[in-house]
């Protein structure tokens, strides 16, 4: 799950560009993922991640930057596809000498592809392109093995915080400039939101159609809990049937059947928290960033109202993202200039205002905290661009902005979706059901998931 509908990757992209001109050296020789160096040394890049054309703004955004790359790079020639990297077919297409130079991962599938050697080891190349240095420590990681050694560049970012309408808080008498920071806190506000009336629910929650399993995931996370621990051996075993997952679920029971605070329809997926808040109807519920111009525009809500806060707990959010993996096949020169590319497209802090500029005039979101790859010098770059040209309520995130830092950023589990529909049946019968047997229902959502995580 990515804090996005399923089957999309509703981003902001970073547009930015390089303002220099990178010395790279051309092999003499070609291949490598269908691509070459021809004669003249000029050398062919696949790259994907390109918008398709249902979403014109952003692919004729990034067709303008390949025109721009390529008139920087003269020797170098730029072939973009559509789409990210589909685990389905990634072996075929890398067999097939199908795959592109560089392609588009989402955080979940570095550590499997690393493992297996399917990325190119970029490590001697990144002294090369010292603006990867102020890329967060914590994100380079993600595409790094157990050495040191780094097989990608990370490109945007999301974590899940608590999206809250500021005008209800306001009407319960609470204040709007400070979200709940614990879970005992989100209940006490929900009771004062819900008893409001007129339909009002004090805290949402999603139970169907893996959004309930991705939910209980990051509150697990929020207390300091896992679903899945890695064992001695490298293997995975649910992490859940414990104290820290009875208290999740027992929290949810407790307000949806004593507290009266999680309204009366249940069995909800993505859609319906982000309506409900558009219609003044929800005082709160776990979302990323984006969701905030996404009930405005799809859902009418009006974007003053919202607020964004720290998970409830702080004491880790479920994280992902996406970035850039090199094929094994790839001829240095390839490396080189594929990483020209992500780097002149996604991580060059020159010219971070004017891709935020040009977001803004093509109207989208700009101001949202997320996201956000930079740290130091490029990360105060970004806050002054974003305050520039912001089309969103900038200080309505500041909650969320200044605790981020000190809280854990924590990857979804493996085979994520998987796991995610067997624990939306605990999170449906605690939610549908007054008299559910919590430790059960953990057992018995413990035992299939080992199943799952033993399976090859």
């Amino acid at each position: 799950m990515t804090g996005f509908p399923a089957g999309s990757r509703a981003r902001v992209s970073l547009i930015i560009a390089t303002t220099a001109v990178l010395a790279l050296t051309a092999s003499a020789c070609g291949g490598g993922s269908g691509s070459s160096t021809s004669a003249d040394g000029t050398v062919t890049v696949t790259v994907n991640d390109m918008p398709a054309k249902t979403d014109p703004v952003n692919r004729k955004i990034f067709l303008q930057d390949v025109a721009a790359f390529e008139k920087l790079h003269p020797k170098i020639k730029v072939v973009p596809h559509e789409g990210q990297m589909d685990p389905q077919t990634f072996a075929t297409k890398l067999a097939g000498g199908q795959l592109e130079n560089a392609f588009y991962v989402y955080y979940t599938d570095p550590a499997g592809l690393i493992a297996k050697h399917q990325a190119a080891d970029i490590s001697s190349y990144l002294s090369q392109f010292p603006a990867v240095n102020q890329v967060k420590p914590q994100l380079r990681k993600v595409f790094q093995d157990a050495s040191g050694h780094t097989y990608g560049l990370p490109e945007g970012n999301y974590s899940m915080g608590l999206v809250y309408n500021r005008a209800l808080f306001q009407r319960a008498g609470l204040d709007p400039d400070k979200p709940p920071a614990t879970w005992d806190e989100v209940r006490a506000d929900a009771k004062k939101i819900a008893a409001l009336g007129k339909g009002v629910v004090g805290y949402g929650d999603y139970s169907k159609s893996n959004t309930g399993g991705w939910h209980f995931t990051a509150e697990m996370y929020s207390r300091g809990g896992a679903v899945a621990k890695q064992q001695s051996d490298g293997t995975w075993k649910a992490d859940f049937d414990n104290a820290t997952g009875k208290a999740v679920l027992q929290q949810l029971h407790d307000m949806r059947w004593t507290d009266g605070s999680m309204g009366q329809r249940q069995l909800l997926e993505w859609a319906d928290l982000l309506q409900m808040m558009g219609a003044g109807k929800l005082g709160m519920y776990l979302a990323t960033a984006d969701n905030i111009p996404t009930i405005a525009s799809q859902y009418k809500g009006d974007p003053k109202d919202y607020g964004l806060g720290p998970i409830p707990g702080g004491k880790g959010t479920l994280a992902g993202g996406g970035g850039f993996m090199f094929s094994p096949k790839d001829t240095p020169a390839q490396i080189k200039a594929a990483m020209a590319w992500v780097t002149f497209k996604y991580e060059n802090p020159d010219r971070i205002e004017t891709g935020v500029q040009r977001a803004s005039q093509a109207k989208q979101p700009v101001g949202l905290p997320e996201p956000n790859i930079w740290t130091g010098a490029a990360a105060r770059t970004k806050s002054a661009a974003d305050q520039k040209y912001a089309n969103q309520p900038v200080a309505n995130y500041a909650p969320f902005q200044q605790a981020l830092p000190g809280i854990p950023l924590i990857l979804e589990p493996p085979k994520a979706q998987q796991l995610y529909a067997v624990l939306d049946t605990a999170m449906a019968k605690v939610l549908t059901q007054k008299d559910a047997d919590i430790d059960a229902l953990l057992s018995d959502a413990s035992r299939q998931v080992d199943s799952l995580l033993a399976a090859p």
